[in-house]
């Protein structure tokens, strides 16, 4: 049956990435107590049997330290033992110590991973909470710790027992031979019930990992809502999503229509810049009906094309950067221009057919609205 949550959903959906990461900042990660004691008293062995050539020369090293020689001075046998204790101590930590250490990282990497988790450091007043504690101490979770510790004893006991069993012929024998005939039988025999505890705690290792793996993995399931909640939280609303598509649509439609409207720059009466980041191409001839079009337009790269085109095609340009930026923003491309820059736009269009009639004049001030005074992104300049 499926773990529930506190509003009684049912946790049934895998883990997200995000909680599994969540939950290692908090310092919960997968790990088994048994596989530890396996690890570690197999490498206790291993290094005991790897390092016997030099245990005779420790046990000597070792009983050094309480022997006093008459040549030894009084006043200096403090500090000299201390040293060579502070030796003999480094020597059993670089032999033993480091590679033990190296053994229980190595396990913990092959279990779970090796995590650091300032978080699990911090004070939690629950764990001094005694109602929490008899609920830790009642719970399911005790209950299986009690069975793998009965197991644990159950299962080393009948190793021991179905060890000697074995032996048992050999063992009776021992009285009827000589001292080194039963030091022989011992010291074969010893190897062999090590080996048996050990087969025994690699099983209980065994069960306590996959046991430990699945209450990990059920501890990061999630209920739908869960999901659905992350889902939001890292992606955003359905809404949101929505909107951003469609402002992502709109901008690529008009910059593809900003793109085409380039073959039509011959038509061009003026472009109106702003000097460089924004251009505006106009169309209006004297005696139409209608107020003036816009040709192209543009910003950025694209405006620096429409002035690289207008050179091309002896098209003036007036530059004016409150126009310019008002003809983007309130503008599309192929609709006449908005009714509040007629005259602006009027004043723009006469400066450039005097120009284009050789006349030499200084450029006009062009007012526009002040609730079309834009800037480069768009928001409307703040009167000062």
């Amino acid at each position: 049956m499926a773990e529930e949550n506190q509003d009684g959903q049912e946790k049934t959906e895998e883990p997200s990435q995000r909680k599994i990461d969540k939950h290692k900042e908090d310092g919960k990660v997968l790990s088994s107590k048994e596989m530890f004691v396996f690890t570690g008293i197999f490498g206790a062995l291993v290094l005991m049997y790897s390092f016997s050539f030099s245990f005779k020369a420790l046990l000597f090293e070792w009983g050094d330290l309480f022997v006093f020689s008459g040549n030894d001075k009084l006043e200096d046998l403090p500090s000299t033992k201390s040293l060579e204790a502070l030796f003999f101590i480094l020597k059993i930590t670089l032999f033993i110590g480091i590679p033990m250490l190296i053994i229980v990282l190595a396990t913990q990497f092959a279990v779970g991973g090796i995590n650091f988790a300032p978080k699990a450091f911090a004070f939690k007043a629950n764990r001094i909470n005694p109602l929490s504690g008899f609920k830790r101490m009642f719970s399911i979770k005790s209950l299986v710790e009690l069975g793998k510790a009965l197991l644990k004893v159950g299962l080393l006991f009948a190793s021991a027992i179905g060890v000697i069993y074995y032996l048992l012929p050999q063992i009776l024998r021992i009285t009827d031979g000589t001292l080194k005939s039963g030091l022989e039988v011992t010291k074969s025999s010893f190897p062999l019930l090590i080996g048996a505890l050990l087969v025994s705690l690699m099983i209980i290792a065994a069960l306590d990992y996959f046991y430990q793996r699945y209450e990990h993995i059920k501890s990061l399931r999630m209920t739908k809502q869960e999901v659905k909640d992350e889902y939001k939280q890292t992606e955003g609303s359905p809404e949101v999503r929505a909107k951003i598509r469609r402002l992502q649509m709109e901008s690529a439609t008009k910059s593809a229509k900003q793109h085409e409207a380039l073959e039509n720059m011959g038509n061009a009466t003026a472009i109106i810049t702003n000097p460089t980041h924004f251009a505006i191409a106009l169309k209006y001839e004297v005696g139409q009906v209608g107020a003036p079009k816009i040709i192209a337009m543009g910003k950025g790269l694209i405006a620096k094309r429409i002035m690289e085109i207008g050179v091309e095609k002896n098209i003036t340009s007036f530059r004016s950067p409150l126009l310019a930026r008002a003809l983007f923003f309130t503008g599309e491309i192929g609709e006449e221009i908005s009714e509040k820059l007629y005259n602006a736009v009027a004043i723009a269009l006469a400066y450039v057919y005097k120009l284009d009639r050789g006349e030499d004049i200084d450029a006009p001030d062009i007012e526009v609205p002040e609730d079309l005074r834009f800037n480069e992104n768009g928001t409307i300049l703040k009167e000062k």
